[in-house]
């Protein structure tokens, strides 16, 4: 994975090219068809996916509750608490992900940055008012 492309991703925009290199040794590439569901609803939760091409549906029960697209990430709350996923995620379009496996989270934790900037992202969305 070139660094280039997690550097667009805002998720990984603000680390040093240091830490996007390590990244990028980490960090899978897949493409999806429109229709695919990503992550199901009460799943276990062990892959982080962040959108770089495309746009899906993020679901509870029967109602879509968010959409997103290029830049957007899901599946952080899962993979730093260990949690069942809380959504479904079902791509409404071709897309290209970025995806990093709850290992390779934790193979990361000698980066500080990165971490820290999952974490900050995942209490907003917790917070009302928050994405």
């Amino acid at each position: 994975m070139d660094k280039a492309r997690l550097k667009a991703i805002p998720l990984f925009a603000e680390l040093d090219d240091g830490d996007l290199q390590k990244i990028a040794t980490f960090a899978s590439e897949t493409s999806v068809s429109e229709g695919e569901v990503l992550v199901r609803e009460g799943d276990f939760s062990y892959e982080l996916m962040a959108i770089e091409e495309g746009k899906a549906d993020v679901r509870r029960g029967d109602e879509t509750i968010a959409e997103l697209g290029p830049g957007d990430f899901f599946g952080e709350m899962g993979v730093l608490q260990n949690e069942m996923r809380t959504a479904t995620v079902v791509a409404t379009t071709p897309m290209r992900l970025v995806t990093m496996t709850h290992w390779e989270l934790k193979r990361m934790r000698g980066m500080p940055g990165v971490i820290e900037s999952i974490r900050r992202t995942a209490e907003q969305r917790q917070t009302p008012g928050g994405q």
